[in-house]
């Protein structure tokens, strides 16, 4: 299942953050704290070389809470970037945001007070794939509606500076991707968490996926939300079929039927979809540092 989607609109955002660079201290990097790895641009790492970073792992009250920890450990062990973990909608951890940067910045900042820059505000690029929450945690970390916020790819078009207090400055910039996925899981958990838009993608082929990741590492999830006793025995098959099983047992419970007594699948894994990305299905983190 090849996912690839890199609108044209993605080159101009790229030279924009490149030629921003240079009015900026540190670079706040937002991530689904679902995907850590995959909603990581690589080529930023390329882009922002020689600044100080930090990474948000943002909605991580949709991730599996005891991967979250596990996973700013990793980040600041394996990578040498301090990571915080932080929920944009109730505010859990984006106040720390501020005080993390000045503690990253700490060695700048003594060099701007010994040249009498007292107060200087730190300056802070935002950056990010599509769709992880970018603009709605600078409207929380601001305390203000600054910044253009929506629940699909490409809301944010332009760059924006949003003032969060008189120590900072925030500039939000557009989700950037890379030109070509080369592992097709990358491909796959950017299109369950919405970092790609639905009119590229097989969404039933993308249920099937999904339903068979969750039926091996987090059944009771499946069980709960869908209100079933046991899941089919999975035989000799590969994740389509056996997901396409299981849509057809969620969706019959459902009651998503069509002429004839047929499963309505594509509509079950629209659901399915519609609710692993709101979180009513559960808590998940489909990738861990072992992997």
């Amino acid at each position: 299942m090849q996912i690839q989607w890199y609108p044209g609109h993605m080159t101009k955002t790229r030279r924009q953050i490149e030629g921003d660079l240079k009015n900026v201290d540190i670079v706040v990097e937002i991530v689904d704290a679902r995907i850590p790895i995959s909603s990581r641009n690589p080529d930023l790492d390329t882009i922002c070389a020689g600044k100080p970073r930090m990474i948000i792992l943002n909605r991580a009250d949709q991730a599996d809470p005891k991967m979250n920890q596990v996973w700013c450990n990793y980040f600041a062990a394996k990578q040498g970037i301090t990571a915080i973990a932080s929920d944009s909608r109730s505010g859990d951890g984006v106040s720390r945001m501020t005080g993390t940067a000045r503690k990253v910045l700490k060695e700048q900042i003594a060099k701007w007070q010994e040249k009498g820059q007292v107060g200087r505000p730190i300056r802070a690029m935002v950056v990010g794939v599509p769709n992880v929450g970018k603009s709605t945690f600078i409207n929380k970390v601001a305390k203000k509606k600054s910044a253009k916020a929506g629940d699909r790819p490409g809301v944010t078009r332009g760059k924006q500076w949003v003032n969060v207090d008189a120590t900072m400055d925030l500039l939000d910039t557009p989700g950037i991707l890379w030109p070509k996925f080369e592992d097709e899981r990358v491909g796959m958990n950017l299109a369950y968490t919405g970092a790609v838009k639905s009119e590229v993608l097989d969404t039933e082929t993308l249920g099937c996926h999904l339903m068979s990741y969750l039926a091996a590492e987090y059944p009771q999830a499946l069980l709960a939300g869908y209100k079933l006793s046991t899941l089919p025995e999975r035989e000799e098959e590969n994740d389509v079929t056996y997901g396409y099983r299981l849509l057809q047992t969620a969706g019959r419970k459902r009651g998503f039927l069509i002429s004839g007594g047929e499963v309505d699948t594509e509509r079950m894994a629209n659901i399915l979809l519609d609710e692993f990305r709101s979180g009513k299905l559960g808590r998940f983190t489909l990738e861990s540092p072992e992997e």
